[in-house]
């Protein structure tokens, strides 16, 4: 196509010149010192024209004659950026391809390139690149001491005038505080975290890091915080994120030392952590152990009365904490005792329940049904059945079947 458009301007030249110069009888008289030369206006016309393209293509060979040596310094430095950027790439292809040794030879490569051209000094966001990568490859060498070399070459280039773009900085904070976890240094990971700008220290990498830092550093509530926003965040799946806030909200309570601690750490939760039966049945557990069992049941009374709704697992937590409270259990619970016994005759660990609590307020003959379907169950955990045959033991003696209680010893140790 291109072919065909020039045909169609040299035939349209050709036309144009043929036009204005074919019947053209001018003359142009030339003087010089007593001699005169006549020519055609033609010839003088295409003679002009080819004087002022010598002169110009003259003039382009003497300015590029001239610019020569620029131009060849200006070819060098670009093919000393040229390298610098290939090696830079090298090093990030054996960086991620695991080969770390050949990966901070290649960023070293790019930095030596770098401080040899001074032209190339303000090209900071490749050099911190090159030092970055230079460092997380030492880093992976387990060459802590030549790391962190490079980590302050790192810092004195962000104090630069000029220094590299907001990404690269941010990449660089994070990258220091990966190490320090990695280092189990918490506190100073935290302290890098904390110098974030507040827009990057909500990014989702962020967080996972000041999540394992406060983790690492025995910090359950601030832990428990960041959990939660990452959850708003969907960082985690659904599962995965409950799993975790249950953890951390467990940990949270098992700090207290005392009940007051326990119940401000309580109340600091969140309404649907409060509403959790796994986390309920922790704080309850908790609360036995502090010595405050009438605590543990007012926290485990929500969940106990929507038992039926619960899933196995979360009956069988809610069940066996509220074992761990019955000590002073008052009689307004024996109604919900007997409506769980009604709806869940085949759940051993309410069984187990049940019957411990009829056994805590000395009713005999209530609690030996639930106690003995709780102790057959195999399904029910070796401590629960231990000791429901245990309190079936005391029944026993109670009433002075000695042959029965020592049976039912008997069964108990058996259990591991």
């Amino acid at each position: 196509m291109r072919g065909v458009i020039w045909l169609v301007l040299l035939f349209v030249a050709a036309v144009v010149v043929a036009t204005a110069l074919g019947r053209n009888d001018g003359l142009v008289s030339l003087y010089w010192n007593g001699w005169r030369l006549d020519v055609s206006l033609n010839l003088f016309i295409v003679a002009l024209v080819g004087t002022c393209a010598v002169l110009m293509l003259a003039m382009r060979a003497v300015q590029s004659l001239v610019s020569l040596p620029t131009r060849a310094h200006a070819w060098r430095l670009q093919r000393r950026e040229q390298a610098a950027q290939a090696a830079l790439r090298d090093a990030l292809g054996d960086y991620f391809g695991a080969r770390y040794s050949r990966a901070q030879k290649a960023a070293a490569r790019a930095v030596a390139i770098h401080d040899s051209t001074p032209e190339l000094a303000g090209d900071l966001q490749t050099r911190t690149l090159a030092h970055l990568l230079w460092g997380a490859s030492l880093h992976r060498l387990q060459d802590r001491p030549r790391r962190d070399r490079q980590l302050a070459q790192l810092k004195k280039l962000r104090r630069m005038p000029g220094a590299a773009q907001r990404g690269t900085d941010d990449g660089v904070q994070l990258m220091a505080a990966e190490w320090a976890l990695d280092d189990r240094d918490a506190q100073r990971a935290l302290a890098l975290i904390a110098e974030l700008p507040p827009g990057v220290a909500r990014r989702t990498h962020a967080l996972r890091l000041k999540l394992q830092a406060q983790r690492l550093a025995d910090q359950p509530e601030e832990a428990l915080r960041t959990a939660r926003l990452l959850a708003k965040h969907q960082a985690f799946s659904p599962m995965a994120a409950q799993s975790l806030l249950r953890s951390l909200a467990g940990l949270t309570l098992d700090a207290a030392r005392d009940a007051d601690q326990l119940e401000r750490a309580w109340r600091e939760l969140e309404p649907a952590d409060q509403t959790d039966p796994y986390i309920a049945a922790r704080a309850a557990q908790r609360a036995a152990a502090l010595g405050n069992p009438a605590l543990g049941r007012q926290w485990l009374l929500s969940p106990w009365q929507r038992l039926p709704e619960l899933g196995r697992d979360e009956r069988d937590a809610v069940a066996l904490a509220l074992i761990d409270t019955l000590p002073g259990l008052p009689s307004d619970w024996l109604p919900r005792l007997e409506a769980a016994e009604r709806a869940l005759p085949t759940d051993a660990a309410v069984q187990a329940a049940v019957g411990a609590a009829y056994a805590e307020r000395q009713l005999w003959g209530k609690a030996r049904g639930p106690l003995e379907r709780s102790a057959a169950a195999t399904a029910l955990g070796s401590t629960a059945r231990r000791a429901s045959w245990r309190t079936l033991a005391t029944l026993a003696r109670a009433e002075g079947d000695e042959a029965r209680a020592a049976q039912c010893h008997a069964a108990a140790s058996a259990l591991t």
